[in-house]
């Protein structure tokens, strides 16, 4: 079992998947993982997911008596910021979430007859994918749901890492406010990327000066202009439709207002 003692060790005394294993680690960052897979007297199949269920690896199929190494990125956070300051997390975030911030790689082992027989892990200098958002791309803790936050690091190579800060309930002003987004820059470097995606959360918001097309929009331009300045390559993701109650039920139409200042390109400034 894990002890601070040893660093490292199964999460839960299990006996069926899935097993949760955790290294403790001596800071944020990014870290290549490399596990080697297979049972010597059974056919397995192992799928490994990250922290709150990041999807790494997904059914891998080893013959009996085989073995097959497989390597993926893994990105460590804290709530604390270089310099000043941390992340305002919520009380969630502290408890059943608590994996998604703490100084630990936590691996999931799951699938019909997962068969991991090696786990190593070391430090890893790449660029990285960073996601700032809201629950649909945070890394969601339980079942039956996910985000395209969390399947995203199923579909690249250990040569991208993918940093997750996306939180359920999130608006830009709220990312700012809660200091994720000064934690979000003050761990970019230049060469990597960050994806935006907000939209759903603002949309509720009201008051005045607040809207989609006054502080939505400035806000936008902010979060644009920070990530160029500190040498990375902003991405702005379209919000996607909320999930409906009835199959013949229309996507809301208030998506045209929110998503007008997300498309739109200034006339004197070119957003690239």
């Amino acid at each position: 079992m894990y002890s601070e003692e040893t660093g490292c060790g199964f999460e839960n005394a299990a006996t069926e998947p899935p097993f949760y294993f955790s290294v403790r680690v001596p800071e944020e960052g990014n870290y290549r993982v490399t596990v080697t897979l297979g049972d010597p007297a059974a056919d397995s199949v192992t799928t490994i997911k990250a922290e709150l269920r990041r999807l790494m690896i997904e059914r891998v199929r080893v013959p009996a008596g085989k073995v097959e190494t497989r390597s993926f990125l893994v990105n460590v956070r804290t709530p604390k910021i270089a310099g000043d300051g941390e992340v305002r997390l919520k009380d969630r975030e502290k408890t059943s979430e608590a994996r998604a911030w703490d100084n630990r790689i936590t691996l999931e082992f799951t699938d019909a007859h997962p068969a991991v027989r090696t786990v190593e892990v070391e430090k890893a200098d790449v660029p990285t994918i960073f996601i700032a958002g809201d629950s649909t791309s945070t890394d969601q803790p339980l079942e039956p749901f996910n985000s395209w936050g969390q399947m995203l690091t199923r579909f690249f190579k250990p040569e991208i890492a993918i940093a997750n800060h996306g939180e359920s309930g999130e608006s830009l002003r709220g990312f700012l406010g809660e200091n994720r987004w000064a934690k979000l820059l003050s761990v970019i470097k230049p060469g990597d990327w960050v994806l935006i995606q907000m939209g759903h959360n603002d949309q509720k918001e009201t008051g005045e000066g607040i809207g989609a097309f006054t502080s939505y929009k400035t806000d936008l331009k902010r979060f644009v202009a920070d990530t160029r300045q500190h040498g990375a390559t902003p991405v702005l993701v379209t919000s996607m439709n909320r999930m409906t109650s009835t199959p013949k039920a229309k996507s809301p139409t208030a998506w045209a207002i929110i998503r007008r200042p997300c498309g739109r390109r200034p006339r004197k400034k070119t957003w690239r």
